[in-house]
């Protein structure tokens, strides 16, 4: 089994309007509108020259409601690997929602079996389609109450956490399974954490990354099936040589306001999500990250 690191948040505005959005007529009380904005962002895939992604439509499912659907017209495929190091690419913009608590959010995607919508390009000129099960009729889903308020702003940031998880399944050839995780965050309370790795750290053969746990004094450990207390990354970061400074440098973003455990390992391109591998950490240390600013740390033989 086969499998590559991809992470991408997709980031949404529900800016939200009192007046203005609602309909009816008649002196019938119109109901409070907002207007939300969807947008991706990602993190480079191992290997990996191109990974596209064909977006669909969005369901959103308020509380106390029936689920809506909100169709791209036209459908958006997105080459995620374009968007690495901060960029992001709009899929809704100024969309007017009713304002309420809202249950869960679902994106519908194109990416059926030995079909070219959604896909994943190598260096060596290969393409093959990638596959998630129902794609289009169960969508990628996050269960995970939130709020367009009326009157005011709400931003939020949902993170596609596909690390290690665009994988070749046995029996499924030539098709590559997309599996993601997602968590969701609130981006009036989260900043970045971006710093350097000393290039005698990245020794021949080294697959650098940067993995960041959630929680300071933690133990550093690889990404495996074992359930709590046994902790996973809550992100990793790949550690890339800036051509231009000669410098190795890193960058997460969409983390949430807290105290958190960092550790650098040239050891990424063997931890998979399926088994327990020993990585070998260096200069872990406790970090705080705070609203809208970049928390700066360096990695060096001697940290």
């Amino acid at each position: 089994m086969h499998t590559f690191s991809v992470k991408f948040p997709l980031s949404f505005i529900a800016a939200c309007l009192l007046a203005g959005c609602g309909g009816g007529g008649g002196g019938g009380t119109e109901t409070p509108m907002g207007r939300i904005s969807l947008g991706i962002t990602d993190a480079p895939v191992d290997g990996a020259t191109a990974v596209v992604v064909k977006f669909i439509a969005v369901e959103l499912k308020p509380e106390d409601g029936s689920a809506f659907t909100i169709n791209l017209t036209p459908a958006q495929s997105v080459d995620l690997l374009v968007l690495a190091g901060g960029g992001s690419r709009a899929l809704l913009e100024d969309y007017s929602v009713p304002a309420g608590r809202y249950q869960s959010i679902r994106l519908l995607i194109e990416a059926q079996q030995n079909q070219p919508s959604s896909y994943i390009d190598f260096a060596s000129g290969a393409r093959f389609p990638l596959f998630v099960p129902s794609g289009s009729e169960s969508g990628l889903k996050l269960i995970r109450g939130f709020t367009v308020a009326a009157g005011s702003n709400s931003n939020f940031t949902i993170d596609f956490d596909l690390r290690k998880s665009v994988i070749a399944p046995p029996g499924q050839a030539p098709n590559y399974l997309l599996k993601p995780v997602l968590r969701m965050v609130d981006n009036l309370q989260v900043g970045a954490i971006a710093g350097k790795v000393d290039a005698a750290l990245v020794t021949t053969g080294c697959s650098p990354q940067v993995y960041i746990f959630t929680g300071a004094g933690v133990v550093p450990d690889d990404l495996d099936p074992a359930a709590p207390p046994d902790v996973d990354p809550l992100v990793s970061v790949p550690v890339k040589l800036d051509t231009a400074t000669g410098e190795y440098r890193f960058r997460a973003g969409f983390i949430e306001v807290g105290e958190y455990t960092a550790s650098f390992t040239c050891d990424g391109a063997i931890d998979t999500p399926e088994g327990e591998e020993v990585l070998v950490f260096t200069g872990t240390r406790n970090l705080t990250v705070n609203t809208n600013q970049t928390t700066t740390i360096d990695f060096a033989p001697s940290s």
